[in-house]
């Protein structure tokens, strides 16, 4: 009787094992889970109205900025686009979001300038003010627009980061800004 315990103690230990093997190892925060994230209903840059389903299929990279933003934006954007260069043959199988905060300024001509200025495939999407605060609100995200005496008139202090979804259209990852172009990638490929 003993030795069935022990062979059915040790085929568990493998089985578990293997699991812990085969669970990816993410750079970014796995969130997945989620109960946020999925009111998703927008504009994007070429004027047509846009879901999260639209994107089924592709891993979506979704960031929340605005196109006056003088640093944290173009600088996330810009990893992402390097992430998708080292993607390869694999690159089409991700989808960059940018949706902006500031529905005064990006408008639909606005954004289909800046976003496709960092990666031909990246898409911007723009929704009105309400629609851009109850998204906000649906993704928990921080923004407040703050007076400045720039010629803008005033910037939008925002959270910062990358929320990822898989091809299934589960919310799996948070990376935090600054999170390296490598990094971006590895954990996008482990999604795909």
């Amino acid at each position: 009787m003993r030795s069935w315990l022990w062979l059915l103690l040790c085929l568990c230990l493998v089985a578990c094992n293997r699991q812990a093997a085969e669970a990816p190892r993410f750079v970014g925060t796995d969130i997945s889970g989620a109960e946020f994230g999925n009111a998703l209903a927008l504009t994007d840059h070429h004027g047509a109205p846009r879901t999260l389903a639209d994107f089924r299929g592709k891993v979506v990279a979704l960031f929340f900025g605005y196109t006056h933003c003088p640093d944290v934006c173009p600088t996330t954007m810009d990893d992402l686009s390097k992430a998708l260069k080292l993607l390869q043959g694999k690159r089409s199988e991700v989808q960059v979001l940018f949706v902006t905060l500031d529905p005064e300024r990006d408008t639909r001509e606005v954004l289909a300038q800046y976003v496709p200025s960092f990666d031909e495939s990246f898409i911007g999407l723009y929704g009105d003010l309400a629609t851009t605060e109850r998204v906000a609100k649906d993704f928990k995200l921080f923004y407040k627009k703050q007076a400045s005496g720039g010629k803008g008139g005033y910037t939008i202090d925002h959270s910062a980061g990358i929320y990822v979804f898989d091809k299934k259209g589960a919310l799996r990852l948070f990376m935090n800004h600054g999170q390296k172009p490598q990094d971006i990638a590895s954990d996008l490929k482990q999604l795909m």
